[in-house]
């Protein structure tokens, strides 16, 4: 693997992965472990790592229309300054790290992250997170549209059901993106 290579861990927030959180992804929470040896690796490496959040303004004027009724009527989540915002405690950024802010579902739409990469002269991107058929495959569409080598660390990644997730790594595999296994991705290094 390059040196040029950084790390994008997507949306590993409270409200999206601790049990009971009110936009829950099913698998998010299995994700963890596997997400912590990726990150150890490139921490021990000193390559870029990137943790992008999911935020909302707690009127929902921000949100995607397809999810505003939802956020408005049931419950609201990403909110700024709330727990369900932070990333889980298990994969806390630490000093030197990247927290990029989203209110869509890539992180590149209306955010830095490009920006920085190219300032970084990263080529190859490594994506993990949640959730699949959104922010995992906006993420890294746009990525190959924008020119990088992308990775998809398949069991760092997590959808609703296994279904879900099995559906879109053949889709995303079939747009030219490694799909690797935490465990094969370590052993390329």
């Amino acid at each position: 693997m390059e040196q040029k290579t950084a790390l994008i861990i997507i949306d590993m927030q409270n409200d999206f992965v601790l049990p009971g959180a009110p936009m829950c992804v099913a698998g998010a929470m299995a994700i963890v472990p596997n997400i912590q040896k990726i990150l150890n690796f490139f921490r021990s490496a000193a390559w870029p790592i990137f943790h992008v959040v999911r935020e909302y303004r707690a009127d929902g004027s921000d949100i995607e229309i397809t999810r505003r009724q939802s956020f408005l009527n049931v419950q609201s989540y990403c909110v700024p300054g709330t727990k369900g915002c932070d990333i889980v405690e298990e994969l806390s950024p630490i000093e030197g790290e990247y927290r990029i802010v989203k209110n869509r579902f890539s992180g590149f739409m209306n955010t830095e992250l490009d920006f920085i990469l190219r300032r970084l002269n990263i080529s190859n991107i490594v994506v993990c997170g949640v959730q699949y058929p959104n922010c995992i495959r906006a993420t890294i569409y746009d990525g190959v549209s924008l020119g990088y080598q992308v990775t998809l660390v398949t069991d760092a990644a997590a959808a609703q059901t296994e279904e879900v997730a099995k559906a879109n790594i053949y889709d995303i595999s079939n747009i030219g993106v490694d799909c690797l296994t935490t465990d094969q991705f370590l052993n390329v290094k």
